[in-house]
């Protein structure tokens, strides 16, 4: 069977993480959602999503197809009702569609469909940005059981202090010396290649991907996840950081999600909890205004490729889109459009030539190239954001 997996009705209420990437894409727990499904499907997985990521994030349609809706994350349930689905076939929760049958160039239409309804109790969907870091340790557990089931963990280190033994899992070739390791509360997961520094001091939930790095002295509670090629240091509470991004000093990062190619510089410090413990209002981007979250804990959303400077301070429930690049002293803004350059003190426009120099380098340093593939996704981000930055 081909499997398809389509954005769905949120795509909006995940922006700025899905200005550059689909749904699919997104990271929460150890994996992207896609890597989830294919995981589960025993299958590689393609997408639906948006006219300008196609070329990055091509579809595959066969004969035959299923379509999954990418915010849904896959459990043992949901998989096996949806490898019996058959043709005119499809699975709603609720008023949504979950998944559903189709052949190639069939118009859908779910009135001629026979729709079943998803009815047991193990949904976990990410719909709004918040829900990455507030479902992060759901996320974790799901994903732990699955890529370590029947699987040995590697041992750990006579010189790593470890609680709940049964509870770590560390993958070939990563490395950890005098550091702390508690899975009282959660499962701590260990990636391939990976590095935990000496005088680390780590509470589970926690998933630290492949190749990623956390810094000496560095204090990790749970459910966080540290994705690929990223580093981090400094106090770190209940965050996702999707990949190859930076938090490599001092510095707290609470209740947030950061995407991929960003940096946080020295000492960058962003409240997650408001002085009124009132609850905290993120920007939507389909509304175009604040929303509520109704958290009292929430701290930052920043797309891929944003950078501070040292010493940033970020207010509670701030959201900076992709590209942007933050510096000086006070409080910027709590929402920073996509390619927006300044601070407190004020902010003009990024201008794409300088942003994708910066991108040149930052990947060149990891081996990778910043493709035409690349160029055209950010230019289409630039054009559709101007909206926001008229009053630079």
């Amino acid at each position: 069977m081909n499997y398809i997996l389509f954005d769905g009705s949120v795509r909006n209420q995940l922006l700025p993480f899905t200005f550059t990437r689909p749904v699919a894409d997104i990271r929460v727990g150890i994996l992207t959602i896609r890597e989830k499904w294919e995981h589960y499907l025993g299958s590689t997985t393609t997408t639906v999503t948006e006219d300008y990521l196609t070329d990055k994030y091509p579809m595959v349609e066969l004969d035959n197809n299923v379509l999954i809706n990418a915010s849904f994350l896959p459990s043992e349930n949901l998989v096996q009702q949806i490898k019996s689905l058959s043709e005119n076939q499809a699975i709603f929760f609720e008023d949504e569609p979950l998944a559903f049958f189709t052949t190639e160039n069939q118009e859908v239409d779910f009135e001629t469909y026979t729709i079943s309804q998803y009815t047991f109790d193990d949904v976990l969907r990410i719909e709004h940005t918040w829900d990455i870091f507030s479902k992060n340790g759901s996320a974790i557990q799901r994903d732990f059981d699955l890529i370590t089931k029947g699987r040995k963990s590697q041992p750990i280190p006579k010189t790593t202090v470890a609680f709940f033994k049964e509870n770590i899992f560390i993958e070939e070739g990563a490395e950890l010396s005098l550091c702390s390791l508690n899975a009282k509360n959660g499962p701590i997961y260990i990636g391939k290649n990976a590095e935990i520094m000496e005088g680390c001091m780590i509470r589970g939930p926690f998933a630290l991907c492949e190749n990623a790095v956390v810094k000496m002295s560095a204090k990790i509670y749970g459910p966080t996840t540290v994705g690929p090629y990223c580093r981090v240091g400094g106090e770190v509470n209940n965050s996702v950081l999707f990949g190859y991004s930076n938090k490599g000093h001092d510095g707290f990062l609470g209740n947030s999600v950061i995407g991929e190619w960003c940096n946080l510089g020295a000492d960058t410090n962003i409240s997650n909890l408001k002085n009124n413990y009132a609850e905290v209002r993120l920007w939507d981007y389909e509304k175009e205004g604040f929303a509520r979250t109704g958290l009292q804990f929430c701290g930052l959303m920043m797309g891929d490729h944003s950078k501070s400077s040292i010493n940033t301070m970020f207010n509670t429930g701030t959201v900076v889109g992709v590209s942007a690049n933050i510096f000086g002293s006070g409080f910027p803004r709590n929402f920073i459009p996509s390619f927006s350059w300044g601070g407190s003190a004020g902010m003009s426009t990024y201008l794409t030539k300088k942003a994708f120099e910066v991108c040149e380098v930052v990947m060149s340093r990891r081996h990778l190239e910043f493709t035409e593939t690349d160029t055209k996704i950010l230019e289409h981000v630039f054009e559709e954001t101007s909206q926001w930055r008229k009053g630079y």
